[in-house]
């Protein structure tokens, strides 16, 4: 896949990529502000892209969106041909009782013999979390176990 990054004087960086199968470009805009575009338009014609103002949790949300099946895909292959083991995504809303606070305080494995394998931030993974990783709502928790533990830390989540 061909990124194309054009420095934007004053502004930012533009980043954006055509789309297999289509005459379609995605991509964005990182405003020296810190700020981000979404864009969304034709190939040949950059000039008429749609441009869709993000703010960093909607941003961080939609890279979510994008990265976490990805991530799950490649675990769900991983863990085929072990029985009895899982992968979930778990969201940490706003109201968590753990929205800012350490990952070693869900006492996730002791609780629910699962495992946090990695938790989607801002659209990058993060592998491995240990306890003294702090969870801020937005994340997006990777989870492996027995479907009854994945429905068990998904309650602790929600619920304390």
């Amino acid at each position: 896949m061909n990124i194309e990054v054009t420095p934007l004087p004053g502004i930012g960086i533009r980043k954006e990529f055509g789309l297999s199968g289509s005459r379609r470009r995605v991509g964005v805009i990182d405003h020296k502000d810190g700020s981000i575009d979404l864009l969304i338009g034709r190939i040949g014609n950059p000039d008429a892209s749609e441009q869709i103002p993000m703010s960093g949790p909607e941003a961080a949300v939609l890279a979510n969106l994008l990265g976490a099946p990805q991530l799950m895909a490649q675990l769900d292959d991983e863990h085929r041909e072990l029985t009895g083991l899982a992968s979930r995504q778990l969201p940490l809303r706003a109201g968590s009782p753990y929205d800012g606070r350490l990952l070693g305080d869900t006492q996730m494995r002791t609780r629910t013999t699962t495992s946090i394998v990695a938790v989607m931030r801002a659209g990058h993974v993060l592998p491995s979390p240990g306890p003294d990783f702090v969870l801020t709502a937005g994340d997006m928790l990777v989870v492996v176990g027995t479907v009854d533990g994945l429905t068990a830390a998904g309650r602790i989540l929600t619920d304390g």
